[in-house]
């Protein structure tokens, strides 16, 4: 799972987060599957953002982090007063929008057209609240690091390091409310293995692979997911 999701990031770019997210649902609770995904993306982004070190732009990346714990707590309190059934469904109509109609995530704005400090702040606010309620935000943030003059390595770079942010945020909030992950250990250690693993064999499968048909694909695959997760919670409900 952790291996196939992230050769997709590795070719398409993007979209491997989401996917794992949408996948482990169908086995765990959300409040068992999002810091648990947390985890596995701390380390798939935080290699990312290694390679890309020097590319980075950490006077975005720190405006982005200031917010994340402090409403990462008010996040964590609505996603506990949520029933798991109605979780997953809103994680499964997001995974619908992300895929097939992203710009309705952004409501009508153009993040791209705001100023890029006050932009970063008010993000990892948004994704503070959100990172334990949807999990994957990476579709949404996505629009966020446009029109900025970026080259394509601070791009990925940045990116990832601000994803990364997040996923420690969640780790520490899911923790200090108490979850425990050791008792996950080999679940873990079996997906971050995965991860890096996966991550190798997509740069280098890059080269030969016909992207159009792979996100086809993809998103053929996503959806019949993101159904399943809407039709559980409407037939549960």
């Amino acid at each position: 799972m952790g291996f196939l999701t992230s050769i997709l990031s590795a070719i398409v770019g993007m979209a491997g987060g989401v996917t794992l997210l949408t996948v482990m649902l169908l086995f765990y609770d959300p409040l068992i599957a999002i810091p648990l995904h947390g985890v596995v993306q701390l380390v798939s982004n935080g290699s990312r953002t290694i390679v890309h070190r020097r590319h980075l732009r950490w006077d975005l990346i720190w405006r982005y982090a200031v917010l994340l714990v402090p409403l990462g707590f008010v996040g964590v309190e609505i996603s506990q007063q949520l029933p798991p059934r109605v979780t997953k469904g809103l994680i499964g109509v997001f995974v619908l929008f992300a895929t097939w109609m992203p710009q309705f995530l952004m409501l009508g704005t153009h993040p791209e057209d705001s100023d890029p400090r006050r932009r970063f702040l008010l993000l990892g606010g948004a994704v503070g609240i959100l990172n334990p309620t949807i999990g994957a935000t990476g579709p949404l943030i996505a629009p966020f690091f446009l029109n900025l003059g970026l080259t394509r390595f601070a791009l990925v770079g940045t990116k990832a390091g601000c994803q990364a942010l997040g996923h420690i945020a969640k780790i520490i909030i899911f923790g200090v409310v108490g979850f425990v992950y050791t008792d996950y250990w080999p679940l873990l250690v079996a997906l971050c293995a995965s991860v890096i693993v996966g991550t190798m064999v997509g740069s280098r499968l890059l080269d030969h692979v016909n992207e159009t048909w792979f996100v086809r694909l993809y998103k053929t695959v996503l959806t019949l997911i993101a159904f399943q997760l809407v039709s559980g919670a409407v037939l549960r409900w």
